[in-house]
């Protein structure tokens, strides 16, 4: 008799959990929705400069060794291509061309990286990773003037969300 009360009361709070899970997840986008304006339509401008893109890395550089993260960390102009580059003492080799891939989604994408990550991991829309140049790892973010794209900077080397901070930094400078 103990065991199935507690067998019931282990059930009834499984249950109570899991409903509370499910009630604290967001509810998935309506993919079938057709939104009345394109989404991330920025339109593509003239290409960041050299100096520019090197005031970027500079800045973030700055902020990642405020905070002790050696980071890469790369600046691509608006046809992907790279610009500026730097690889900080100590970052991880790994991520020196996952700094250049989140900059490039970001700009052929002309949205954050964040966007991808948020489908696979929070919406479960594994669909995305078949999509060609796609990273679905924050730390890209485009670089937008005037309202048009001048390029997109990709930090990699800590956290996804240490990435993004330090992009965040940079893209700062031209986002307003």
């Amino acid at each position: 008799m103990r065991r199935q009360i507690l067998t019931s009361l282990l059930v009834g709070a499984a249950v109570l959990v899991g409903t509370e899970l499910r009630a604290q997840q967001p509810a998935p986008p309506n993919l079938d929705a057709i939104p009345e304006k394109m989404p991330f339509s920025n339109p593509y401008g003239p290409p960041i400069g050299a100096q520019r893109a090197e005031s970027l890395i500079e800045a973030a550089a700055a902020e990642a060794t405020k905070k002790g993260w050696p980071m890469n960390i790369a600046v691509v102009d608006s046809g992907a291509n790279l610009v500026a580059f730097l690889r900080m003492d100590g970052a991880l080799l790994a991520s020196i061309p996952i700094a250049e891939h989140k900059a490039r989604a970001a700009v052929k994408y002309r949205r954050p990286t964040r966007v991808f990550e948020d489908a696979v991991q929070k919406f479960d829309f594994k669909y995305i990773l078949s999509l060609d140049d796609i990273v679905a790892s924050r730390g890209g973010i485009p670089l937008i003037e005037d309202g048009k794209i001048i390029g997109a900077v990709g930090c990699s080397g800590g956290a996804g969300s240490q990435d993004e901070a330090i992009c965040t930094t940079a893209a700062a400078l031209v986002n307003k």
